[in-house]
């Protein structure tokens, strides 16, 4: 068997029984079941949410986004060996360890496989949370450029490359294009200042102006958690991406959970702590695939520069990567999901045929 048959790479072409279109993202796809469906698993498996919430069947891929495209490598591979369960089991990590910690639950109900979340139906903010501890990538690229207020927050002089930043900032974005919302352009993942949430908190899906301190709450703890968990194993928690929504559980109440994926090597930044130590950076990260790609072809700016997003798209189709730049990039994933499970992340061979065989023995939700 080859690498590329171990690779998950088409995840929206199961037999899942639904009877809406599959959503298909850079990594995962959704498979929202039927009504009859969510009503028996609510309530055949106990799930703690109202009686007639939606509920999705979400599967990963292990398929490598970078810079708003998809990449691939030589041999046919249409993905990276490990990435999704690697990225599946970090969050799941954390998730649970937020949960322990009583900071807010998840939309996750159910992990039937390592690619597999069943998760009940939220109603997102919408806003991309960020929140970084150290100045680098873009914000350092604007910053060197003699930018220093970030999203309404002023930076001081005289900061260096990758250096610690003097507290924890909050650097929101839009998710999605908003319209209509004062001093907020049309466009998707543009810079927000707290104000702008303040003044417009319903437009962002906020269900009260306390609800942005509760958010920003979360981000903080959550960013805690993840940061103080991974300085035991050696690992820098530089800046991460978090998204927020709103369920109600059984007993009506409507609260703000954790949504989409947490911690992991692609929505943070993580860096070995020995290294950065004595003065080197090295990533644990999808960062470091980033930087290859900027380095690897000549002309970087086709890839920041989102007015050459026809040409960027080019380079992801037309260039296949060396398979050791394939198999790098799973090492990370792979190596840093086993560091912060402690746990050896098993691979299937067949990863889709186990997801169908699952799903119909254990949940019946195959036709």
């Amino acid at each position: 068997m080859s690498l590329a048959d171990k690779v998950l790479a088409v995840n929206n072409d199961l037999p899942i029984r639904t009877d809406s279109p599959v959503h298909s993202g850079k990594v995962r796809s959704v498979y929202w079941l039927t009504e009859a469906d969510s009503r028996r698993l609510i309530e055949e498996k106990g799930y703690d949410v109202a009686a007639d919430a939606p509920l999705a069947i979400m599967v990963i891929s292990d398929r490598i986004s970078a810079f708003d495209c998809i990449w691939h490598g030589e041999g046919d591979m249409h993905g990276v060996p490990g990435k999704g369960a690697a990225l599946n089991a970090i969050s799941n990590h954390w998730f649970k360890l937020f949960h322990d910690n009583g900071l807010a639950d998840s939309h996750i109900l159910d992990i039937p496989h390592p690619f597999v979340w069943i998760v009940q139906k939220a109603k997102p903010v919408m806003i991309e949370a960020i929140c970084r501890q150290y100045i680098t990538g873009s914000m350092w690229r604007s910053y060197s450029k003699g930018e220093r207020e970030f999203c309404g927050i002023q930076l001081p002089d005289g900061l260096q490359k990758d250096q610690k930043l003097p507290e924890i900032l909050i650097t929101p974005s839009t998710k999605g294009i908003l319209k209509g919302i004062p001093d907020v352009p049309e466009a998707d993942d543009v810079n927000i200042t707290r104000q702008n949430l303040e003044d417009n908190f319903a437009a962002f899906n906020f269900r009260s102006q306390d609800d942005i301190k509760q958010y920003e709450k979360l981000l903080k703890e959550g960013f805690g958690v993840i940061s103080d968990a991974l300085a035991t194993l050696g690992q820098i928690f530089v800046d991460t991406k978090f998204e927020f929504g709103y369920v109600t559980d059984a007993a009506g109440n409507e609260k703000l959970i954790y949504m989409d994926e947490v911690g992991t090597p692609d929505s943070s930044r993580i860096w070995d702590e020995t290294s950065y130590n004595n003065g080197k950076i090295v990533e644990n990260s999808k960062e470091g695939f980033r930087q290859w790609l900027l380095n690897h072809f000549p002309n970087p700016d086709i890839l920041l520069n989102k007015e050459r997003m026809l040409e960027r798209e080019a380079l992801a189709r037309d260039n296949a990567l060396p398979e050791a730049v394939m198999m790098d990039i799973s090492a990370t994933y792979v190596g840093i999901a086993e560091k912060v499970t402690g746990k050896k992340l098993i691979l299937s061979d067949n990863p889709k045929a186990d997801i169908i065989d699952i799903l119909r023995n254990q949940y019946d939700l195959i036709d």
